[in-house]
């Protein structure tokens, strides 16, 4: 049990983290300080998706699954909702791709606002 409570506390902290690559820059409005967190954040998740590699976080998940004794993401909340937004069924390298060039529109249209409006 406490196995399986870890890797869906996994694919919590891998949601969080996806959310907070391609959104995180709207943060540093109210906390400018965050960029030296989030620019290396989406870096980190477009080079992800533009190199086909794999997120350290889910092997991670996978293993504390399998010590769990589940050969799936059958089951819970966690599994039913999360799963799918984090692991997209039918993800091809083109989709990774496209995925990566939404990481980095959405947080140069950020950045580039936020520049902006220092600016000014």
């Amino acid at each position: 049990m406490l196995y399986r409570w870890l890797a869906d506390a996994v694919v919590v902290v891998h949601g969080a983290f996806i959310l907070f690559v391609i959104a995180g820059g709207l943060l540093l409005l109210r906390w400018p300080r965050l960029v030296w967190l989030h620019l290396p954040a989406a870096v980190w998740g477009a080079f992800i998706e533009f190199s086909g590699r794999i997120c350290p976080l889910t092997p991670l998940e996978n293993r504390l699954r399998l010590d769990a004794g589940v050969a799936g993401y059958g089951g819970g909340f966690v599994a039913h909702y999360l799963l799918p937004l984090i692991y997209p069924p039918g993800l091809t390298p083109t989709l990774q791709y496209l995925l990566g060039g939404i990481v980095l529109l959405v947080n140069g249209a950020i950045y580039g606002w936020l520049w902006l409006c220092r600016e000014r």
